[in-house]
């Protein structure tokens, strides 16, 4: 089978730019008339179906084998192999859908990132979140129909990414999934653990760090009352999530670098796999840049919190801790790097390296335990920046 021109593509109504690389998109894809690709990064691999249910803009994007995205726009964004989402989506840079994760119709998406077989239904938005969960496409995490991630506060800043599961346990595809019951929502920054079931039609507000809990939010008392933005009553919470999820996407990051590496077999898997560090590149930068724009807020929320509480609350203290260490905490945001256990990495290169989902299923209790040693101490390296 010959590679097809920018003019055979044409021909065939599907609109491919010139910055494309050609080679970059396999033989056996299946684009469908209407279709617009972009983006000197775009790569689309063997299987890959576009557009099947109605026009897809890709732009910029890796997608590795048998991926489906059926209409749409996509930018910025990487779909591992078997990867799918369904029509009338709206994804955005950051995005990572690992293996068999997906999402049904009318989705949006930014900086979400899906271990693999994390499902979404339909209606959903679910911007700035991780999530892990499930062995299996029959044993998966769930986000009902009509859920929303709420990641824009009333003080101006979106320092509210939200981790459901975790990294230095979620890669090893063994822990229970986390149902998000539809009609729902969840505040960020919040962490829910394994096992977590929000019941339908309820908005999530707190942490829930107990695993097989089910939830069942209550609704609001109906008030009105004085209120001033910018005045942070829970800035423990908010900094301690901010430094956790960062140091779980950083996790996230050494797997790629060390693990997800050992995968590659060609040009198609190493796209993917640039396009994925790009992209938690991309997210770390955002997560230090928004908790940076909180930090900012701090000596207006302390002059007002002194206003009602007095110069030595508790509020006032964590405030001001917040503020006087955020410098000393970016610089170590910036530069938290730990290498692997050679242990783990020779045991992992010893796998069946064909499959990757059937390659961390193999690994043994050993191997496992070395590998979330390794990524939890990333994660703590984060976490503990915040002691107040």
């Amino acid at each position: 089978m010959s590679k097809p021109t920018i003019e055979d593509w044409k021909l065939s109504g599907v609109t491919v730019a010139p910055e494309v690389d050609l080679a970059r998109i396999a033989v056996d894809a299946v684009i469908h008339p209407g279709c617009r690709i972009s983006g000197e990064e775009t790569s689309i691999g063997p299987g890959c179906v576009i557009g099947a249910e109605a026009p897809a803009t890709v732009d910029n994007c890796q997608l590795g084998r048998g991926v489906e995205l059926k209409g749409g726009f996509f930018s910025g964004s990487t779909f591992m192999d078997g990867s799918n989402m369904g029509s009338g989506a709206h994804v955005r840079a950051g995005t990572i859908l690992e293996e068999e994760a997906g999402a049904a119709h009318s989705v949006g998406f930014k900086q979400t990132v899906f271990l693999p077989f994390v499902t979404a239904g339909s209606l959903i938005n679910f911007c700035d979140a991780l999530m892990a969960g499930g062995t299996s496409r029959r044993n998966h995490s769930e986000i009902g129909s009509s859920y929303v991630h709420f990641n824009f506060t009333p003080h101006q800043d979106k320092a509210t990414p939200s981790l459901i599961g975790d990294v230095p346990n979620g890669v090893f595809l063994d822990r229970k999934p986390v149902f998000l019951g539809g009609q729902g929502g969840l505040v960020g920054p919040a962490r829910l653990a394994y096992g977590t079931i929000i019941a339908a039609g309820g908005v999530c507000r707190k942490d829930i760090l107990k695993e097989d809990q089910l939830h069942i939010a209550g609704t609001p008392r109906s008030a009105t009352m004085d209120y001033t933005p910018g005045v942070y009553r829970r800035i423990e919470q908010i900094v301690r999530n901010n430094l956790i999820y960062i140091g779980n996407i950083d996790a996230l990051r050494a797997w790629y670098a060390h693990v997800r590496v050992l995968f590659v077999r060609d040009v198609f898997d190493q796209a993917v796999l640039d396009g994925g560090i790009r992209n938690l590149n991309r997210i770390h930068a955002e997560r230090v840049k928004q908790l940076g724009i909180v930090a900012e807020k701090m000596e207006f929320s302390i002059r007002e919190t002194v206003k009602c509480t007095g110069t030595n609350s508790a509020d006032v203290t964590a405030q001001r801790t917040f503020l006087e260490s955020w410098p000393a905490m970016k610089e170590t945001l910036c530069c938290n790097i730990r290498e692997p256990d050679s242990r783990f990495i020779d045991m992992v290169k010893a796998a069946d390296r064909a499959n990757y989902v059937k390659a961390i299923h193999s690994l043994s209790e050993t191997a496992k335990q070395l590998g979330r040693v390794w990524l939890q101490s990333i994660v703590n390296e984060a976490a503990h920046l915040w002691s107040c």
